[in-house]
């Protein structure tokens, strides 16, 4: 009976190494992911199961939750949507400055998250820039849940993009091209033809925001104004209980975040194989 029957997991290759390559990545896995997370879920479980509902279902813990999860799922869309728009400007248009346009996205990557911060908070407070003109409108950004949001937008935007945009330089012109001369309107071409090429990405630069948005701390202190059952996202509460040296209750809401992220990306993982299935039988 030959390996590849005995062991179907292991796929055939002509180089060697497969158990010393399985063993390094197994040990650097365990090191930097499962054994940290262990040590999360043991600190957690110190505190007893009565301090940790307590601390679960406390109002302060859940208006936090609720803000941080919130405010992360409206930026996905949102840098969805722009994300998509740049992304289609920055590789079917050429017009200047478009290179210095295309570098300037990654600068939330290379940017301090608390220089992102402070310069967010002095753009969009009462009197900012920006914040000024919202406030003629009756709108308040700074030191709100809508302030929040607009930060993440800017620290999740490049995810999207570079996700989508390699994918659009790769896509075929002619196969829309052809639905133009068949007669389709470039409103049915876009929603035939281009969305269902990109939307794999789409979602995947989507998904890779809104988890970089709801772990999100230095860059959304400043401008979130931490106001308890407010504005206060569930990172900040974990720094105020660790200052208070109360490590379990900040590992239980530690854990908490873990197991909803951990269950949101298995579903949003779901929808995007079942996607790509649904793309691969049209």
């Amino acid at each position: 009976m030959s390996a590849s029957a005995t062991r179907p997991w292991k796929v055939p290759s002509v180089l060697p190494g497969f158990g010393l390559a399985l063993g390094l990545t197994l040990v650097s896995l365990s090191i930097i992911v499962l054994i940290p997370l262990a040590a999360l879920a043991i600190k957690a479980a110190s505190a007893g199961w009565a301090d940790i509902i307590a601390i679960a279902t406390s109002a302060r813990t859940l208006a936090a939750l609720r803000l941080s999860f919130g405010a992360a799922f409206v930026a996905g869309l949102v840098n969805g949507v722009f994300g998509l728009l740049l992304a289609w400007v920055l590789v079917r248009y050429d017009f200047p400055g478009r290179r210095l346009l295309d570098a300037a996205i990654d600068l939330p990557f290379a940017l301090p998250t608390a220089v992102a911060g402070i310069a967010l908070t002095a753009i969009w407070a009462p009197n900012g820039w920006l914040g000024a003109i919202a406030a003629q409108y009756g709108v308040k950004v700074a030191y709100t849940p809508l302030g929040i949001a607009i930060a993440l937008v800017f620290v999740g935007l490049p995810f999207v993009v570079r996700s989508v945009q390699p994918v659009l330089e790769e896509a075929s012109r002619e196969v829309e091209e052809a639905s133009l001369l068949l007669g389709a309107s470039h409103f049915r071409t876009t929603l035939s033809v281009i969305l269902p090429g990109v939307l794999p990405a789409l979602v995947t630069g989507a998904t890779l925001a809104f988890a970089r948005a709801i772990g999100e701390y230095g860059s959304v202190i400043f401008i979130a104004g931490n106001v308890p059952m407010v504005s206060e996202i569930a990172p900040l509460l974990i720094v105020i209980k660790l200052e208070q040296f109360d490590y379990a209750g900040a590992a239980v809401v530690g854990m908490l975040m873990l197991l909803a992220s951990f269950g949101l990306l298995v579903i949003i993982n779901g929808l995007q194989a079942w996607t790509r299935r649904r793309l691969g039988n049209v």
